[in-house]
């Protein structure tokens, strides 16, 4: 159940305490793999998220008192399959709690893999500030051999404490690497080199020395400088936005189905290639489009930008450049927010 910090706090707790540590930073957690429990220790599959909580994840990791003084605030405790739109919000308030009323010098935040980058992106276009905020999850449960829980935590507290992770939005930090929320997807079911960012690289490393080494920053707009930064929570939910996958065969059903129910607000379309679609879709993206619903060509290769060309013209679509999908939701949903012009929401994603 989500939390409001007006209400008792499910885990409060400080570590660490040398004198010499200046870092403070505050530990969110919200379940997935990081705190999961399995049924032995060569379970990699069958295991239950949300049974190991904050405080004996921590415990586990002593060396992380040697990095911060760390606050712990249990956020919630499920898959990240049942992350939110909720769950989004709730965590962009108590981060600005957190960094720009209790002055604490970085969040990060424990999340499972499934939609980790969808959350990240989402914190990445809408928290007010320029403090680290570094997203962790872990590919192997807590109890599993060879977990990559401990050193993934580890790692993500070398970067949020990091003076250069200063400014860089919100970060991903799995598997020795530092990734954009902008870039970053997960590309592997089960292996441990699950999280890549696309052509354009990861921003830096943490290797065996432990040190923090960054190679290249982001350069679309984030967090204090992001058109949503000062967002708040609309009293309503965010503008519905629905992903349709194109494939050969496809009838477009779906898409005069979304475009007939009058829920939605707007379409992205993974689209085939450079974000193409069949004549079927086409017309059905028509019906939708007089509807009044926006729609997003992106498409479902992965990399590579989409962009404007002459077939797709009279369908006033909006290019999605190289955002994945479910990246170019989130940042439609939020552009309806501010206005339904479409040249506005083009600029959007030119920019962000």
């Amino acid at each position: 159940m989500l939390q409001n910090r007006h209400k008792p706090i499910l885990f409060l707790y400080i570590i660490g305490g040398k004198q010499s540590l200046t870092k403070r930073i505050v530990l969110f957690t919200l379940g997935g793999t990081i705190s999961a429990k399995g049924q032995h220790r060569t379970d990699l599959k069958d295991y239950t998220s949300g049974l190991i909580d904050g405080k004996n994840i921590l415990q586990a990791i002593p060396e992380i008192n040697d990095i911060a003084h760390v606050e712990v605030v249990q956020i919630d405790n499920v898959s990240s399959t049942q992350m939110n739109e909720m769950h989004w919000f709730h965590l962009k308030r108590e981060i600005e709690y957190y960094l720009e009323v209790k002055d604490y010098d970085g969040i990060v935040i424990t999340h499972g893999t499934s939609t980790l980058e969808e959350t990240a992106y989402f914190l990445h276009l809408t928290v007010h500030t320029y403090k680290p905020i570094v997203l962790v999850g872990a590919q192997r449960p807590f109890t599993a051999l060879s977990t990559d829980v401990h050193l993934n935590l580890l790692n993500a507290f070398y970067v949020a404490v990091d003076p250069n992770s200063y400014n860089k939005g919100v970060l991903v930090v799995l598997n020795n690497e530092i990734s954009s929320a902008r870039d970053v997807t997960k590309v592997q079911t089960y292996r441990l080199n699950a999280f890549h960012s696309s052509e354009l690289g990861f921003l830096g490393i943490i290797d065996g020395d432990h040190s923090v080494q960054y190679y290249r920053s982001p350069t679309r707009r984030h967090t204090k400088i992001s058109e949503f930064s000062k967002l708040k929570h609309p009293k309503g939910k965010l503008p519905a936005v629905e992903i349709i996958y194109s494939y050969a065969g496809a009838t477009g059903e779906l898409i005069k189905y979304v475009a007939a129910s009058g829920k939605y607000d707007g379409i992205v379309i993974a689209g085939t290639g450079a974000g193409r679609f069949s004549k079927v879709e086409e017309e059905a993206l028509k019906i939708a489009r007089d509807k009044g619903l926006h729609i997003v060509r992106s498409s479902r290769v992965g990399t590579g930008r989409v962009v404007d060309i002459k077939p797709y013209e009279s369908l006033g679509a909006i290019s999605g450049d190289n955002l994945l999908p479910q990246k170019a939701r989130i940042l439609l949903m939020l552009s309806l927010l501010k206005s339904n012009d479409r040249s506005f929401i083009q600029h959007i994603f030119a920019t962000h």
